[in-house]
């Protein structure tokens, strides 16, 4: 995408009045980039106000860079500031404090002070966690309590409530991980309620080593995504950041990346979209990810189309296509699918992006046109295929074609049945139930659902 091609921002926003500053001083993007530390594309985007420039710190780093009094971009002046040294770099997203999880047994008054704890622990938690935790092999699930307990099970283990457990050795964790991933991507939701709560457990229990850390950031960057498709945003957040302080203690440049990502979409759930912004595009732009070859670009454009989808959600719907064009081109010159543990990234899951996208900004009919563009089965993974017919049916709900909807749930549910299980599917089924008339089709799907008894 070619800046100079698009419009700026109005002189009278941060991002006008830099980019006005930039050319009167006759300098680059390029050399203003290097300057406060962010890709030519990063300054592009403030400047053209699709990366908003609301945060303070990134605000004093423009205006130590260009000479332009804090007082012009709504900031107070900084005691012992000097305009030709721009402030140190800052993080790219919120840190929170260090968890507690591993060793608490022993500290503390030992064993029965932790019992103590645990048992008040498990009375908060009671409504949430509706069956004792279990592990891989265990009874199935009620499916209807489906999404209670995967989310209840998770909790404990995050809080170090689950059964007590023996230290597995790395490799067995590294067999539980890649059980625990292809679970998620095919959707078998049950078996998940069994197998990650028990793998974080015995990580946790593990001796500390890079190997071990390496297990835990995937083990938690997989719980935030379970705990993002079954809506607990708290126990998101907390995943997240362990996530984002195992990877940046691993030095592991992938995993930091979709920790950002998942760090975002959470900011984004909670309405935040100008930091979801600022995180995911910070994120794009950190230099260890432009050096880490293909997947590294590939976790960029993942960022990129957060980045799209949260402009997307404030309706900004040239914003958002422009992104998802950006994000395109890195998938049309990375060719095949990378990323598969994230997801996947290729031209066939941007695409799927952009349906839910056009949908979020307000135009279903477009959401069509673009799903009508992918074949489902060009997606890495059935998790991926049932949801494009979820967000088919999405679309079509909003453009008010019900018996379309429902087949698109019907489809989604073909290839996934536990995917209908999730808390926004079972709204849209709630909502079809009062819509319009009872047929036996939506009347079956929404008992399977656990949204109906029978």
């Amino acid at each position: 995408m070619d800046p100079s091609s698009v419009r700026a921002a109005p002189a009278d926003t941060p991002g006008g009045l830099v980019r006005r500053t930039r050319q009167e001083r006759r300098m680059t993007l390029c050399q203003l980039g290097q300057l406060t530390g962010y890709s030519t594309a990063q300054v592009s985007r403030y400047e053209r106000g699709i990366s908003p420039l609301t945060d303070v710190m990134v605000l004093r780093r423009f205006a130590a860079a260009l000479g332009i009094p804090p007082q012009a971009l709504g900031l107070t002046p900084e005691p012992g500031a000097r305009h030709s040294q721009p402030p140190a770099p800052t993080t790219a997203y919120p840190r929170l404090p260090g968890p507690r999880v591993s060793g608490t047994a022993q500290a503390d008054g030992g064993e029965d002070a932790m019992r103590r704890r645990q048992m008040l622990a498990l009375t908060l938690t009671a409504a949430a966690a509706a069956s004792t935790p279990g592990r891989a092999g265990a009874e199935p699930v009620r499916e209807p309590a489906l999404g209670e307990v995967l989310v209840g099970r998770l909790r404990d283990a995050m809080l170090g409530l689950h059964p007590e457990v023996t230290a597995a050795p790395v490799a067995s964790l590294h067999t539980e991980l890649a059980r625990a991933a292809a679970e998620f991507h095919t959707c078998q939701y049950n078996n998940l309620a069994a197998r990650l709560p028990s793998l974080l457990s015995a990580a946790h229990a593990a001796p500390d080593s890079p190997a071990v850390g390496g297990v835990l950031a995937q083990s938690y960057l997989l719980a935030t995504r379970v705990l993002v498709k079954f809506e607990d945003q708290q126990l998101g957040w907390m995943a997240a950041d362990r996530a984002r302080q195992l990877a940046e203690a691993a030095g592991d440049p992938l995993a930091i990346a979709e920790a950002a990502r998942q760090l975002a979409v959470l900011a984004r759930r909670a309405g935040w979209t100008d930091q979801a912004m600022t995180i995911a595009l910070c994120a794009a732009d950190a230099p260890a990810l432009r050096s880490a070859g293909p997947e590294g670009a590939a976790a960029r454009g993942l960022l990129i189309q957060s980045a799209a989808y949260t402009a997307a959600r404030d309706r900004d719907q040239t914003g958002m296509r422009k992104l998802t064009a950006e994000a395109a081109s890195i998938a049309d010159e990375l060719g095949g699918t990378r990323l598969r543990a994230c997801g996947g990234f290729s031209s066939a899951t941007v695409q799927l992006h952009l349906i839910s996208a056009e949908d979020r900004a307000g135009d279903p009919s477009a959401a069509i046109a673009a799903a009508d563009k992918l074949a489902p089965l060009a997606l890495p993974s059935i998790e991926r295929r049932a949801r494009y017919h979820v967000d088919v049916a999405t679309a079509y709900a909003q453009w008010g074609r019900r018996d379309r909807c429902i087949s698109a749930l019907l489809a989604a549910e073909g290839h996934a049945i536990e995917e209908t299980h999730r808390p926004a599917v079972k709204t849209l089924i709630s909502g079809l139930l009062v819509s319009g008339r009872m047929t036996p089709e939506l009347r079956g799907l929404a008992a399977r659902a656990g949204v109906l008894t029978r």
